[in-house]
């Protein structure tokens, strides 16, 4: 009798070819929407921004808008464009402070180039003649004015997005009106229209409180560590405070590069390796109590994100969107966060996103 072969499990086989053809198309996805957030970064990291200081100040044009003076009530147009001005004026107030020190610091930072390199060459002197000269002669082959024409030329762009920001939040308060009336025509169930407006408000109320909080923090942290600095006599005290107010929303890496920052400008203008050392341990004192101590405190249990995710979303955004994307990385993987818990299929992102592994759950969302 022939032997007959038997019959190939055409099922098994196009199942495995529709796995094999998703998982190009994800990677394919993937690289196109990388591709995409690189080459339009400048526009996508000025809307994220708008995003979050509209978020900031929507429930306050909602509140001045409630509002009654006698039988008037604020109108809520009248209550956006105060919002707007006051927005507008505030960030461009912020952004020339920042320029203004950045600036301050490339001049000084020109003025203490030529001392520089053999004042950080001394460091290795423990190590010998021979390795202090060979950090002194690579220390002089770093072409200094490169760095600083990229710095200067960040701080012309800092300007730039802030007016662009300004546009971006003005028509998101002109759409705000309409918002809900366009997510009900978009679901068409109303039940379902409520529950992504109750994910959105809850993304809101979590990226608006880890911010008020890192703010405070931060400003006391810059305070405290220009305090610190005018009591050693240092000459760029109001350029590292302010410095150190704004590398402290860089989570985790912002603290290590600030106290880094100023024991280097302690040593370049002092030479003394004691008083750096002293000046040191004082700036990581203060960073260590306000970040270690009192951010976890006010924070509790608010945003419980996993520190490793937080610092694989730094790395991630940092590399496709630069200092940028480190600022708002944290805001970002709160809406993920946020969302992943309330997406059944998401929802193991969002345990790999959180802390104990326990995001929140749709009685959570209710009460939010």
């Amino acid at each position: 009798m022939k032997h007959v072969p038997p019959p190939e499990d055409t099922n098994a086989q196009r199942f495995e070819l529709a796995r094999v053809q998703t998982a190009a198309l994800v990677i394919i996805a993937f690289a196109v929407v990388l591709f995409l957030l690189v080459q339009a970064q400048f526009i996508l990291i000025s809307l994220a921004v708008a995003i979050i200081l509209f978020s900031l100040t929507a429930d306050v044009i909602s509140f001045i808008a409630r509002q009654r003076i006698g039988r008037l009530r604020v109108p809520n147009w009248l209550a956006s464009i105060v919002a707007l001005l006051l927005i507008g004026a505030a960030l461009l107030t912020m952004t020339s402070i920042v320029v203004a020190q950045i600036n301050t610091v490339l001049q000084i930072t020109l003025a203490y180039a030529e001392r520089a390199p053999e004042a950080i060459a001394a460091l290795f002197s423990w190590a010998g003649d021979d390795t202090e000269a060979a950090v002194l002669n690579s220390m002089r082959s770093i072409e200094l004015s490169g760095y600083l024409r990229g710095a200067a030329g960040g701080a012309t762009s800092l300007t730039q997005a802030s007016v662009l920001v300004i546009l971006f939040v003005g028509f998101l308060f002109a759409e705000r009106v309409w918002f809900q009336t366009k997510l009900l025509a978009f679901t068409g169930n109303p039940a379902q229209a409520k529950r992504i407006g109750l994910i959105i408000s809850s993304i809101i109320h979590r990226v608006n409180y880890y911010l008020l909080v890192k703010t405070g923090i931060s400003l006391v942290t810059g305070v405290m560590t220009y305090v610190m600095a005018q009591a050693f006599g240092m000459e760029i005290a109001m350029p590292l405070g302010v410095m150190t107010f704004v590398l402290n929303f860089i989570p985790n890496v912002g603290s290590i590069v600030a106290t880094g920052l100023v024991a280097l400008a302690a040593y370049v203008q002092f030479g003394d390796p004691t008083l750096t050392v002293v000046i040191f341990v004082i700036s990581g004192a203060i960073q260590f109590m306000n970040g270690s101590v009192i951010d976890p405190m006010l924070m509790g249990r608010a945003l419980r994100l996993s520190s490793f995710g937080i610092l694989v979303s730094l790395a991630f955004w940092g590399a496709v969107w630069g200092i940028p994307g480190m600022f708002l990385s944290v805001p970002i993987m709160v809406m993920m966060l946020v969302v992943c818990s309330h997406v059944p299929a998401l929802r193991p992102i969002a345990i790999l996103l959180s802390r104990e592994g326990l995001p929140d759950s749709e009685d959570q969302l209710d009460k939010s």
